[in-house]
């Protein structure tokens, strides 16, 4: 089994801004996203079959070595966005989709329609 990750021990609530400590918890997690590899492991983790991955079944994606893909995993696993458990020589990442939800949350509060923040109105439109 993995070891205790950090958690983020609180969410933002709905349309309310974030405190300092929120703010703080949820930065490190977009920063571990910031890099395009980190995001890309992430993405592969999440849409593999079951939810998780070995290593084995992603590091074949990237012109990396080993060893930097086992950092930008371990990157994401401090964060608390994948957990790890290890399962004889192998190593399996899964998403954790209560964090990636926080940060979502961010972006789009909870009940913004995204319709209207994203495109106007068809009757706004010149004609």
């Amino acid at each position: 089994m993995s070891k205790p990750l950090p958690l983020l021990v609180s969410s933002p609530a709905s349309n309310q801004a974030l405190n300092a400590e929120e703010a703080v918890e949820l930065a490190a997690a977009f920063k571990a996203l910031g890099d395009p590899v980190r995001l890309r492991l992430l993405s592969l983790i999440a849409a593999h079959e079951g939810g998780e991955a070995c290593v084995c079944d992603i590091s074949g994606a990237f012109e990396l070595t080993g060893p930097t893909i086992s950092h930008h995993l371990k990157v994401l696993r401090t964060a608390g966005l994948v957990t790890s458990e290890r399962r004889g020589t192998w190593v399996y990442y899964r998403a954790r989709p209560e964090v990636i939800g926080q940060l979502a949350d961010v972006l789009v509060p909870l009940g913004t329609p995204l319709a209207s923040t994203c495109a106007p109105d068809e009757s706004e439109l010149p004609a």
